[in-house]
């Protein structure tokens, strides 16, 4: 069989397990099960910190020992209500809470939906305001994520607000938006923070992003270059080998500094590289999750490369 149908067969088992993974009659079907859904958290641990900020905590306290830096995060997006909305943003006051009775440089991602933003577009910008005063004259960072394709102006508006009223609030974009090269032109022009560039994930119309493929992994590289000339710092959220490998050379041909830049993975992805790349001495970072709302996360890291479901099927039955 070719390169050209695995991939084909790849994209295809995707596609389909991200729409199982958006199926309610199926996560209601499975998570209701207690058999099942005991199964299934067994294999969401491998890509969790926990369930609980407790446990996500103990989890980032084990990164740290390991020499990671991490990010944390609580699971969630597109809230149905404003207590929900709330809740949330609770939630992430006691994420800045203990994250600030340690002392410790750190940092905190999250969507703006979870917070109400597409709800309540007000509500949301007051609630990520609350986390920002909060976290403010820290060792606190907070990213705002990307979101789906129709929320980019929206999510990106609101960081342009924000990074005038503080310093410590930064944001991430995807390579393989036609239009991320202007964004981030405009990051650069208008704003002072550091900037996640991840690929991109979002599923919309086709002639909006590129496919994952050279042209993208071209294009990656090529934005990160451009944060490395304008000296502005860049987390490399990537678990991609060849991209990764091409980056490196670059790093040491125009000796970047090791304070801007660093490789940040998802927990539980991309584990030996990883490893490899801090014991070379580059600043690497874990993204941890946590929250009951892993579901849906699970899918997506088994749909980005349907072959981890027969890890999944490893965890299940360890």
């Amino acid at each position: 069989m070719s390169e050209n149908n695995l991939t084909e067969i790849r994209q295809q088992a995707s596609e389909a397990l991200r729409k199982a993974a958006i199926s309610e009659e199926a996560k209601v079907y499975l998570l209701s099960n207690p058999v099942l859904f005991n199964l299934l958290l067994k294999a969401a641990r491998r890509y969790i910190g926990g369930e609980i900020l407790e446990q996500a905590l103990e989890t980032r306290k084990v990164l740290h020992m390991q020499g990671f830096q991490t990010s944390l995060e609580f699971m969630g997006e597109n809230v149905a209500t404003v207590t929900d909305a709330e809740e949330a943003t609770h939630e992430f006051l006691k994420v800045i809470k203990a994250l600030q009775a340690e002392n410790k440089s750190d940092r905190v991602t999250l969507d703006l939906s979870h917070l109400g933003l597409v709800l309540d577009h007000k509500l949301g910008i007051e609630n990520f305001r609350t986390l920002a005063k909060a976290s403010e004259n820290t060792s606190i960072e907070l990213f705002i994520s990307a979101e789906g394709l129709d929320r980019t102006d929206e999510v990106l508006d609101a960081y342009f607000q924000f990074s005038h009223e503080f310093s410590h609030v930064n944001i991430t974009l995807q390579a393989y938006l036609h239009r991320t090269p202007k964004d981030l032109e405009r990051v650069l022009k208008e704003s002072r923070g550091k900037v996640r560039m991840t690929k991109g994930a979002f599923e919309g119309p086709k002639e909006l992003f590129l496919s994952r493929g050279p042209e993208l992994n071209d294009r990656y590289i090529e934005m990160i270059n451009t944060l490395f000339e304008a000296k502005r710092y860049c987390s490399i959220a990537t678990h991609d080998p060849l991209v990764i490998d091409r980056i490196i050379p670059i790093l040491e041909k125009n000796h970047i500094q090791s304070s801007l830049y660093e490789f940040e993975m998802l927990y539980g992805i991309g584990t030996s590289k990883l490893n490899g790349l801090k014991k070379q001495g580059h600043p690497c970072r874990r993204y941890v999750v946590y929250g009951k709302e892993w579901y849906l996360y699970l899918c997506n890291r088994i749909a980005e490369n349907p072959e981890n479901v027969f890890q999944v099927l490893v965890d299940i039955m360890a």
